[in-house]
């Protein structure tokens, strides 16, 4: 059968995985009676609820005879390394802007990939439908954006299609004939070239995507690029220097069909296929016949920018509200992540009963400790920090630096420039975007971005858009400031009474409700001044056996200020934690008793003098 391997790019929510949904329902790859969830590709419920895309995955249908291919991509900057790996599976890309937002950052940073390995993309302007839809001015952009990438008159010449991607539509002329998504099929066919192999090598593919499934174990998809796999039969796998890691046998092969994985006997070269029977394999390495000796080049998985640390919940609630709160259950979950997800890396911390976990930006960490939440874990959290390294040349200290690109309303661009200068940000581009709104470019080390978003959301009204995308490593920007606010810290152990929290609202802005449980060293708030300050949250009214002339006044409370895992974590200071339960997230001192705090305290003061 004839193939195509066609990968779908697009930053966060321009609609891709609905635009898949469509595709497959078109192309018969649903029974007529098949209840199929909306966004089907996103199987995970973390990708449901945030409607991002996590993990990268493969699906598989068949048009006019031939048999496509589909790569849904994650959009998302901090799973940009899956993505790289994705191209190498591919021999086209179908490249999806929004017909209102335009290119962002995370189309750029894959476009970049995609024409570096020579793929000539087709471009499809999604969601014409909306209201402030400006397809032909978005098409220029595109344009611009391929000629600023150094991209070669072939890939300039490239196809453009209108979509809507709900609506289950795309046509070749932005006022056509609108019925469905027949043109694209059509397009992908005669556009993309099929796969360039070669069947009398011996078998050779690169594993892309790793998973951890519970009956056949590791499962690692990538496409056969030489070759033919057949079950059973006997690999070895090598490293990318060379070195043999282990060998075995294709226990179990599969190709896909729609949504579905389909065991086959044999698969041929130019196929995407998943197989299984390897215990250490993984990406990016080379799973090849025994007899062939050279593994086949690959792209290296991105290393890690931000580590955090993860500890055993050891407050006065511990063990309450989950089912798994010991370290050996921390240590054994955190090195099964490790198994389906090479983007993160975990040590044993020299801190006891905790482990140092290292990924590619705050959303990824943050995605793992809510799936281990959901799981019954029960942690503590330290606060988020970059990973520096030594540049051997010239001796200099490194950070990871981002660019982060920015859509605000006119009136918010003055206090955003300066909130993010103050955070060592170079401006790099200002530009009107449409609608009173402006478009501005910055570089910044990653490490001014930790905490900034909700800042940001605050300063903009909630109307403002921040994308960001890893550039590389570049010297040390030095001192970034940090929180300006010291904490409002519970003294007494109980539950919140809403007497107190009344009179300790004038000091700043509360986290607890009334009938919270509250502990010695639990963040009650943030106080309106820079000092930490130690407070009664379960002081009483004092009752008196004289009746009062008038009812007492009624006591209206501030409704408290709610954060969500990530704005939790990217809060906190360096003597801080998130106790993160099933039930919970609250945010504690480090060290819970005030005197140990002190003391602590007085210690860090020494050392950086």
């Amino acid at each position: 059968m004839e193939l195509r391997n066609v990968a779908i790019i697009a930053h966060v929510d321009h609609g891709k995985t609905t635009l898949v949904d469509n595709l497959l329902k078109q192309a018969g790859a649903f029974r007529a009676n098949q209840q199929v969830a909306e966004r089907a590709m996103d199987r995970n419920d973390l990708e449901r609820e945030r409607g991002i895309t996590i993990l990268a995955k493969s699906t598989a249908v068949e048009w006019k005879g031939v048999k496509i291919n589909i790569v849904d991509t994650p959009g998302h900057a901090d799973f940009g390394g899956e993505v790289e790996r994705i191209l190498s599976m591919v021999d086209g890309a179908i490249v999806l802007c929004d017909a209102a937002e335009g290119p962002l950052p995370q189309t750029k940073f894959v476009l970049t990939k995609a024409l570096a390995r020579g793929i000539r993309p087709i471009v499809v302007i999604n969601k014409v439908d909306r209201q402030d839809a400006r397809p032909d001015e978005v098409h220029n952009e595109v344009f611009d954006l391929f000629a600023a990438l150094g991209a070669d008159d072939d890939q300039l010449d490239f196809p453009t299609m209108f979509a809507s991607g709900r609506q289950g539509w795309a046509d070749m002329e932005l006022e056509g004939a609108r019925h469905d998504l027949s043109p694209m099929f059509d397009l992908i066919l005669s556009h993309v070239p099929p796969p360039k192999v070669d069947l009398e090598k011996p078998f050779a593919m690169n594993a892309a995507i790793l998973e951890a499934d519970n009956f056949l174990g590791r499962i690692l998809t990538g496409r056969v690029e030489q070759g033919i796999a057949r079950v059973n039969m006997p690999v070895k796998v090598l490293r990318q220097d060379g070195s043999q890691v282990e060998t075995g046998r294709l226990t179990k092969l599969m190709t896909f069909s729609g949504l579905d994985r389909v065991p086959v006997d044999e698969a041929y070269a130019g196929d995407i296929i998943a197989i299984a029977g390897l215990s250490d394999a993984t990406i990016p390495d080379t799973i090849c016949a025994p007899e062939v000796m050279e593994p086949l080049p690959a792209i290296p998985v991105d290393p890690p920018t931000l580590a955090m640390t993860f500890r055993i919940n050891d407050g006065p609630l511990g063990g309450r509200e989950g089912k798994k709160v010991t370290s050996r259950q921390i240590r054994d979950r955190l090195f099964k992540e490790t198994e389906g997800n090479v983007a993160i890396k975990v040590k044993v911390s020299e801190e006891v009963d905790a482990f140092e976990v290292a990924g590619r930006g705050e959303l990824q960490l943050g995605v793992l400790i809510e799936t281990m939440r959901r799981e019954g874990f029960e942690l503590t959290i330290g606060r988020p920090r970059v990973l520096t390294r030594m540049n051997e040349e010239t001796g200099e200290r490194e950070e990871p630096y981002e660019e982060v690109l920015v859509d605000v309303d006119e009136g918010f661009s003055g206090v955003v420039v300066e909130k993010l200068s103050i955070r060592k940000a170079q401006m790099q581009d200002m530009r009107p975007s449409g609608g009173g709104k402006i478009r501005i470019t910055f570089e910044i080390p990653s490490r001014g971005l930790i905490g900034y978003h909700g800042e940001f959301m605050t300063d903009t009204r909630g109307t403002g858009l921040m994308n960001r995308i890893f550039l590389g490593y570049r010297p040390w920007a030095g001192v970034i400031p940090g929180r300006r606010n010291g904490s409002l810290i519970s003294s007494e152990p109980g539950e919140a009474v809403q007497y107190a929290l009344f009179f300790l609202q004038e000091r700043g802005t509360l986290f607890v409700d009334p009938g919270a449980k509250v502990y010695e060293g639990l963040i009650l708030g943030e106080h309106s001044r820079e000092n930490d300050l130690d407070v009664n949250p379960i002081k009483e009214k004092k009752l008196t056996n004289i009746r009062a002339a008038g009812k007492d006044e009624a006591l209206l409370l501030t409704p408290p200020r709610r954060m969500s895992l990530e704005q939790a974590i990217a809060y906190i200071e360096d003597d801080e934690l998130v106790e993160v339960t099933p039930s919970a997230v609250r945010l504690r001192k480090r060290y819970l008793d005030p005197h140990e705090r002190k003391k602590h305290a007085k210690r860090a003061e020494s050392a950086a003098a």
